[in-house]
């Protein structure tokens, strides 16, 4: 036994003398005799020219301590092979270099190396290798080299692109990395066996050089090559582990997600049927990030929370927050806090139209066992009341413990809290009772807006919309048109919520030729598809004008745009619920509009088409069945048109044009009760009380009593009536809440 110990001992000593002698001799460009056995002299020639341009001041360095790594991969290829050739002995003079820093020196000495001659020799001993190892065999066929120089000469081939990335030849270190996997790839089609390599680098190579490669295309500034390196990284067996693909995983998807471009859909030609193939880069990249949290869910990999952060950005944009909740929800206890889960929830729900689901999880989030004073749920839970005029009490209330918690921590929040307040308190004066509480209401509301501008400096738009907006529905009109000049000014007229409101105003103050003005400018600045609400205004101010004609028109090119929209809704497009409602919306609208046109042209025929055209939209609609009870008074067919406005308030007993429809029909025939009568006028005043239609047929009705108290109530009807129709807009203020 000790006599094997000194034969393998004495065999390591004379492999490191030769190692040494082939060090120092490429080194000194001495021709000595060991190198002389080993690599031929031609190849001894391009040796001492390198030492000539490169190393002939460093040979006395190579005296000292080598390093242990490449010694022992050198012995390994000594071992199997009974010599060093050329290459080899440059990859492990390349390595040297590298790990010493001189990256232009290493370089040189890569440069050095024939690839592609040695490739095929590099392909037939990986075959080889691989089919012993699907095999299990353990017979050594004839190679012609060993599995340690195959890794040697693929390690210098990696390091010679890392020393090309250094010095920033992105482009040719990404060709010479891309080498490394086309060699292996052509001797392995079916990919590398289980522990292959395991016993050199070269599965730690190929790991790097897996990773690598996509990453210098992308310094290379070429994002396809850098998608088709990652779908290469992905589809073939490289034998990676969790960690690393999941690396790979995520890198991928953030380039398919913010790169700008859109690459081609990857071709799965190993696809089971019915599996989902993504059409686009976003649908890959929520894909990617997806099997992601799954992996995170089956404790395969650690979490990360930038890929939910990266997974909500790619699901916003295409427009799928439930799927992101679902996500959310799928996620295992202990991963996220309780409380951003609520919170990440409510965002989810509340973005994909579910507010009252949002709200309830918020409430859960501000409950007394968990985060009662969380500042971003407060503000979030004040905006999503103050959008319900039912829940504006509960909106004031948060947004009040949000300016409590704040107590002048942060001003920019404080605005905030201030401006939902305002709006929770606009909303909740529109449901009181009493005279005097509406306007307390009115007051505070503006007074919380102004105080959010003040704090702004009147620099958010939000804050001076909602000025202008609660100033032109207590029709103080030169206060609001001033908010929405500045508006307009402030956002250079991006946003059609300004040019809408400053319209609307002017058509309040009866400046309709100005209003036209502001629609054709805001038209000219706005694409196509958002036209919509523009041009339906433009119609509303030519009919206040008396050009029905102009008006016909306008409807007409409104519904051109509205019938383009829904053909690409129809072609698959993915558009967010909230816009394909809200356009099915405003064409039921621009239906109703054309047949009160035609109404007041008596154009009956027209009429009864547009109505029909409402019908096959939405066939339970109040406003459709009062524009028919509409069309009957205009034919004199009283009875018919009472009841197509009690049918009306059969779908919606709350609209408001059928209440007071209806308190005129009843009069008009006489065959109910003057308290059924009064009954609907009040009930529509109690929804709105703006209707100056309603305060005029109520000071109708009680001019009708004809006593001293109900003649002073019936002036004053008129009287509020005069007032609100002098002010009114051809559209309300307030644009319609998107359902």
């Amino acid at each position: 036994m000790r006599s094997k110990n000194r034969v393998r001992k004495q065999r390591r000593g004379e492999i490191r003398g030769k190692l040494g002698k082939i060090m120092k001799c490429i080194c000194s460009g001495e021709q000595s005799g060991a190198l002389d056995e080993m690599v031929p002299s031609s190849e001894s020639l391009a040796t001492k020219d390198y030492l000539q341009t490169a190393s002939s001041s460093r040979g006395g360095e190579f005296e000292k301590k080598l390093d242990t790594g490449n010694i022992e991969e050198a012995e390994s290829s000594l071992r199997e092979s009974g010599c060093l050739n050329y290459e080899e002995a440059r990859a492990l003079l390349g390595r040297y270099e590298y790990q010493k820093g001189n990256i232009e020196a290493a370089l040189h000495v890569f440069e050095g190396i024939d690839i592609t001659a040695v490739t095929p020799k590099i392909k037939l001993t990986l075959a080889r290798r691989g089919e012993r190892h699907r095999r299990h065999s353990r017979s050594y066929a004839t190679q012609p080299m060993s599995i340690h120089a195959a890794s040697l000469l693929l390690e210098a081939v990696f390091l010679k692109a890392k020393s090309l990335q250094g010095l920033g030849r992105f482009k040719e270190a990404a060709e010479s990395c891309k080498v490394i996997l086309d060699i292996v790839e052509s001797s392995l089609p079916e990919g590398l066996p289980e522990n292959f390599g395991a016993d050199c680098k070269l599965q730690e190579t190929l790991i790097k050089a897996v990773e690598l490669l996509p990453e210098l295309w992308k310094l290379a500034d070429s994002p396809n090559e850098a998608i088709l390196s990652y779908r290469r990284a992905l589809l073939y067996p490289w034998n990676l582990d969790a960690a690393s693909i999941a690396k790979i995983q995520k890198d991928f998807a953030i380039i398919l997600l913010y790169s700008g471009g859109e690459a081609s859909p990857p071709n799965l030609r190993s696809q089971m049927d019915r599996s989902f193939v993504p059409r686009n880069n976003i649908e890959e990249a929520i894909l990617l990030f997806m099997i992601l949290l799954r992996k995170v869910s089956l404790k395969r990999i650690e979490w990360d929370p930038s890929i939910l952060d990266h997974l909500s950005f790619a699901l916003s944009v295409a427009g799928d927050l439930q799927a992101l909740a679902n996500q959310v929800e799928e996620l295992l206890p202990g991963i996220i806090l309780r409380k951003d889960r609520y919170h990440t929830l409510a965002l989810c729900y509340y973005g994909a139209g579910e507010d009252l689901v949002a709200l309830n999880l918020l409430r859960k989030l501000l409950g007394h066992s968990e985060d009662p004073k969380c500042v971003p749920a407060l503000l979030m839970a004040s905006k999503i009341c103050g959008e319900n005029a039912n829940l504006a009490e509960e909106g004031i209330r948060f947004a009040w413990k949000a300016c409590e918690s704040l107590d002048g921590g942060c001003y920019q929040l404080e605005s905030i809290a201030n401006f939902l307040l305002g709006v929770s308190l606009s909303a909740h004066s529109k449901s009181a009772v009493a005279d005097s509480e509406r306007v307390t209401r009115e007051c505070e509301a503006v007074q919380a807006l102004e105080t959010a501008g003040r704090m702004t400096r009147m620099s958010d738009p939000n804050i001076l919309y909602h000025l202008s907006l609660e100033n032109a529905d207590q029709r103080k009109l030169d206060a609001a048109l001033y908010y929405a000049k500045r508006l307009l000014k402030l956002e250079g007229g991006s946003n059609i919520k300004g040019w809408l409101l400053l319209a609307r105003i002017l058509s309040a103050q009866k400046r309709f030729m100005d209003a036209e003005t502001v629609i054709n400018a805001a038209l000219d600045q706005t694409g196509k598809w958002d036209q919509g609400e523009l041009l339906r205004t433009k119609a509303k101010l030519q009919i206040a004008q008396g050009l029905l004609k102009s008006a016909i028109d306008t409807y007409t090119q409104l519904l051109a745009v509205l019938q383009i929209q829904s053909k690409s809704f129809v072609s698959g497009k993915k558009l967010l619920k909230r816009s394909r409602t809200q356009a099915k919306s405003l064409e039921l609208e621009v239906w109703h509009d054309l047949a009160y046109v035609y109404i007041s042209l008596s154009q009956w025929r027209d009429a009864e088409i547009c109505l029909s055209k409402s019908e096959v939209i939405c066939y339970y609609s109040a406003d459709r069945c009062h524009a028919t009870g509409i069309l009957y008074e205009g034919k004199g067919l009283y009875k018919a048109a009472l009841k197509a406005f009690i049918y009306a308030l059969d779908i919606d007993p709350t609209h408001v044009p059928s209440l007071v429809s209806t308190s005129v029909g009843l009069r008009q025939l006489g065959n109910q009760s003057h308290a059924v009568v009064r009954s609907l006028l009040t009930n529509a005043l109690r929804l709105d009380r703006m209707n100056h239609s309603a305060w005029y047929n109520l000071g109708l009705f009680y001019k009708a009593k004809d006593t001293a108290s109900s003649s002073l109530e019936a002036a004053e009807c008129f009287e509020t009536a005069a007032f609100l129709e002098e002010t009114a807009p051809v559209e309300p203020f307030r644009l319609p809440v998107p359902g």
